[in-house]
């Protein structure tokens, strides 16, 4: 437990600072969005005048802008970009750390198994994930009533789309996590974690262009389409399942992978 608050201590300042930003996102393009709600109808006949592949890539196709979960659904998309941009920096971070300060030799020094450090990183993260979640719950809640302008809505696909935030994040720690093992030596976080982000989001907006269905199997963004929750009010459980299998994969390698790894240190 010694172990889970120090790396928790640590990662703290970071969880409030990607809280904040996470809720700020959310209340301000909320409020932007439903601004222009008066001429959504305008804005759904320009959108129908768009290229379908641009709408594809950036999440609209189908998109009704006049309705609080359709012009909703367009700001949770880029609230994934922020959340997985998070997760993947926590996962690369979790052990690469102590090897990039060489303080990998006191860590492992104490009387404490590999199985139980890394368990009580994982479960550190995991807590500062789940704090942004409830931010991002909170603040979706509380920006769609205050800018919803009398007009109604289902709470449903709206709790689906929330929900689909846990496994979401879970897919880009536990992804982080194998990385930053496969690799020989993580300089910089920041660079992988951006990669991972945006090289998922990327392949999900030219899968969609180019109707290649075999790059929709790879990334969560389209595992967790918010159109496609908020317009069937359900998942596509078969691609969840991807995800689902992808993150046991991946945490059962990372746990292999952590126990043989020869850690770099000061000596």
């Amino acid at each position: 437990m010694n172990i889970y608050k120090q790396e928790f201590r640590m990662n703290l300042k970071s969880v409030v600072t990607w809280s904040i930003w996470v809720a700020v996102f959310i209340f301000l393009y909320t409020a932007a969005l439903s601004s222009i709600a008066t001429d959504a109808a305008l804005l759904n006949e320009m959108m129908a005048n768009f290229p379908e592949e641009l709408l594809i890539a950036f999440g609209m196709q189908g998109l009704d802008m006049s309705t609080v979960l359709g012009s909703y659904s367009f700001v949770f998309l880029f609230t994934q970009v922020l959340l997985a941009i998070q997760a993947a920096n926590y996962g690369i971070s979790l052990v690469s750390v102590e090897e990039r300060e060489l303080t990998a030799d006191f860590l492992l020094a104490k009387p404490v198994a590999r199985t139980t450090i890394m368990t009580s990183k994982l479960l550190s993260a995991l807590t500062g994930l789940t704090i942004t979640n409830a931010v991002a719950w909170i603040s979706s809640f509380v920006a769609i009533n205050l800018f919803k302008n009398g007009r109604a809505f289902e709470t449903m696909p709206l709790i689906l789309l929330l929900l689909s935030i846990v496994v979401f994040q879970l897919f880009f720690l536990s992804v982080g996590i194998l990385i930053s093992l496969l690799v020989k030596r993580v300089r910089s976080v920041t660079p992988y974690a951006m990669g991972l982000a945006f090289g998922m989001y990327i392949l999900s907006a030219f899968g969609g262009m180019m109707g290649d269905v075999k790059l929709e199997l790879i990334t969560p963004f389209k595992h967790f389409d918010p159109n496609y929750i908020i317009n069937n009010g359900a998942y596509d459980m078969p691609l969840v399942m991807i995800t689902v299998v992808v993150i046991i994969v991946s945490i059962v390698g990372s746990y292999v992978l952590y126990n043989r790894r020869d850690m770099r240190s000061a000596a």
